[in-house]
């Protein structure tokens, strides 16, 4: 059910979510392209007016070589902006979804701006590692060569070794952390905490349900994977035969094959582009529904949600409403492993919001009795019973808040009273009060 409520959300707002992920996925690609074969070919064009033979032929292709990784650097600084961009904006749909509101980019953008340089900051920690590990493995095979060069067998075996202990350690590290701090963009977005508070939310909320969130993200990523592979394979086949059918025998205008052959080789990969524009989508929903989900299980948040559509129904001001999806300090996970509820106390989504309200339950085994004079609601709201009674009855006044405390469950109702038993018969008596029949 999570993973049909990552695809799902394509289908509540794609002008916004889809189109806007798949032109910044399109403008990403051309300008990262174009800055980096304008700087190649300006450096190429450089290093060719100067002589191999003269002293300065060493320093410009060292200078070369580092200007272009400079760059590459900065295009790669450049594509996690524009990944923390999108994770930040289908987090905000997400949010948005849960209590059936459909909002346009404008509004997910003024809920994504507070947060946006710490989801470029979160990010950047995911590219250091990777560049981390790079490194440590880039440092073996350099001490690996040099040792190949003495002439030194042993110190051959022992780097091929080293090299095979950083690579198997190194993948089962990297899917336990991503596994882990996979929920930091949905609580950067939800929760507009901040990154180290985020770090250390994902790392509580996934705490029992690390074998679902890795689940949920390896087949996004497989079922996108072979989608990209399933469009991919026939179009590259495709484009290999498309210049000899339209020039068999070669072409006087240089131009048209030229045209042919860059046509041929961009509408695969733009087709390819448009889906890891999906798959970045549809991988943030994923993460952001694994989150909703955690907080049902751990923090009660279906029961928070119910009490807002509620009183959200019965005309309350926004300012009295509040931020439904606000950490409780009572109720957030701790330290210390967290509490489970069960599976007839947890519901997918409480409210019937566009787009999801076709779908069951998510953990539908079993459920509470039905709220009273609410229909369809298996949940009373927390700390406000009455609102189910103003809701069936439809009061001219809105209900005011309570003072109270909320409660996280509905009470149970107590038992009824045992049945009056009939008074007994008395013995006969002689006294001269004595009702007839010798009743008392």
């Amino acid at each position: 059910m999570l993973l049909g409520r990552a695809f799902a959300v394509l289908r509540h707002n794609p002008k916004v979510v889809f189109g806007f992920a798949v032109v910044m996925q399109l403008l990403m690609t051309i300008v990262a392209a174009g800055i980096m074969v304008t700087v190649l070919i300006v450096t190429i064009l450089r290093l060719q007016n100067v002589d191999p033979g003269s002293p300065d032929f060493e320093p410009l292709v060292i200078g070369t070589f580092a200007i272009n990784g400079l760059v590459a650097f900065g295009v790669g600084l450049l594509s996690l902006g524009f990944t923390a961009l999108v994770q930040g904006i289908v987090a905000a749909e997400v949010r948005f979804a849960a209590v059936g509101e459909k909002a346009g980019l404008g509004r997910l953008w003024a809920q994504v701006r507070p947060v946006f340089w710490r989801l470029v900051g979160f990010a950047l920690l995911q590219m250091l590692f990777t560049l981390g590990v790079i490194a440590v493995a880039g440092g073996i095979i350099v001490g690996l060569v040099i040792g190949a060069i003495g002439g030194s067998s042993d110190f051959l075996g022992l780097g091929i070794g080293l090299i095979l202990l950083v690579i198997a350690a190194s993948i089962p590290l990297a899917v336990w952390l991503f596994t882990k701090l996979l929920l930091v963009p949905s609580v950067l977005v939800f929760e507009h905490a901040g990154l180290r508070e985020a770090l250390v939310r994902s790392w509580r909320l996934t705490r029992g349900r690390f074998w679902v969130a890795f689940g949920v993200m390896f087949l996004i990523n497989l079922i996108m994977g072979f989608a990209a592979q399933l469009v991919s394979f026939p179009l590259s086949l495709l484009s290999s035969l498309l210049i000899p059918v339209l020039a068999p025998t070669g072409s006087d205008d240089p131009a048209a094959v030229v045209a042919a052959a860059v046509l041929a080789t961009a509408l695969p990969q733009i087709l390819v582009l448009v889906i890891q524009a999906v798959a970045l989508v549809v991988q943030g929903t994923g993460a952001a529904f694994v989150y909703i989900d955690c907080r049902y299980r751990y923090e009660g948040l279906d029961q928070t949600l119910i009490a807002f559509l509620e009183r959200r129904d019965l005309g309350w001001a926004h300012d009295q409403l509040g931020d439904p999806f606000a950490v409780d300090p009572t109720r957030a996970v701790t330290s210390a492993p967290p509490t489970e509820r069960t599976d007839g106390q947890v519901m997918m989504h409480p409210g019937q919001a566009p787009g999801y309200s076709s779908a069951p339950p998510l953990y539908g085994a079993g459920q509470s009795q039905p709220l009273a004079g609410v229909p369809g609601r298996p949940y009373a709201p927390a700390g406000d019973a009455p609102v189910g009674q103003a809701a069936a009855f439809g009061p001219s006044v809105p209900a005011q808040p309570r003072t109270q405390p909320a409660r996280p469950y509905a009470q149970p109702v107590p038992p009824p009273a045992p049945p009056q038993q009939p008074p007994q018969a008395q013995p006969p008596s002689d006294s001269p009060w004595a009702p007839p029949g010798g009743r008392a």
